[in-house]
């Protein structure tokens, strides 16, 4: 994890999606041969998983443990006060801190919001965000899609790497982006695990949580 291309393929991974080893090798910066060697690595380590369709190999984080582990050594590994080397890192950068994906829930300034309402409103507990008596309701009724945590933590505090402060993860933190994504009140920003808040997102936040969050 501590080698720079294979850090910036896990930080890729980290939007959810499975990537080709191709698109992985783009991104890292690297030719295709040194992208394997590195796949390889990762793959043998256990961090992600590979699958084979046809003549492409898609990589993916290998599970909800090795997220969280990757978002903990970014939160305690980043620097804020780094300064930026372009106008293109600064918008990255800014973009990232304000919505984000962090594997299968949401993150940046968006996630710590939405997190804190729901304390606020009393369907998670302070700190340890468990949820409360009417906590499962809540997230079945309100968000009109039924919640059923099944096996998985059904509540997980996460430490933002760009906030320092925790942010809702486990089976509500999922269900919780998978609606915001199926209703399109948030959209994916190309190449990027920046997320754009739509116009909808927006008046849907002031309504269900009397979130203020501008949209774009």
């Amino acid at each position: 994890m501590a080698e720079k291309t294979r850090a910036r393929m896990l930080v890729a991974l980290m939007d959810g999606r499975a990537w080709t080893a191709r698109e992985l090798a783009r991104h890292a910066c690297v030719a295709a041969s040194t992208a394997s060697e590195h796949l390889h690595r990762l793959v043998d380590s256990g961090l992600v998983i590979e699958h084979r369709q046809g003549r492409h190999r898609y990589i993916r984080i290998a599970g909800t443990r090795v997220a969280a582990a990757l978002e903990s050594v970014a939160a305690l590994g980043n620097q804020p006060d780094t300064p930026v080397r372009s106008l293109r890192e600064s918008t990255i950068k800014s973009q990232l801190g304000r919505a984000r994906t962090c594997y299968d829930h949401l993150a940046g300034a968006l996630g710590i919001a939405i997190t804190e309402a729901l304390v606020q409103q009393r369907i998670l507990v302070d700190e340890s965000l468990e949820l409360t008596s009417d906590g499962m309701a809540w997230f079945s009724e309100t968000l009109q899609s039924p919640f059923l945590p099944g096996r998985r933590p059904a509540t997980r505090a996460c430490l933002d790497w760009t906030e320092r402060r925790l942010h809702l993860a486990g089976a509500a933190g999922a269900h919780i982006l998978t609606v915001f994504n199926e209703r399109q009140w948030v959209r994916p920003k190309r190449s990027s695990r920046a997320l754009i808040v739509t116009p909808a997102g927006s008046r849907t936040l002031k309504r269900l949580l009397q979130i203020e969050f501008a949209s774009g």
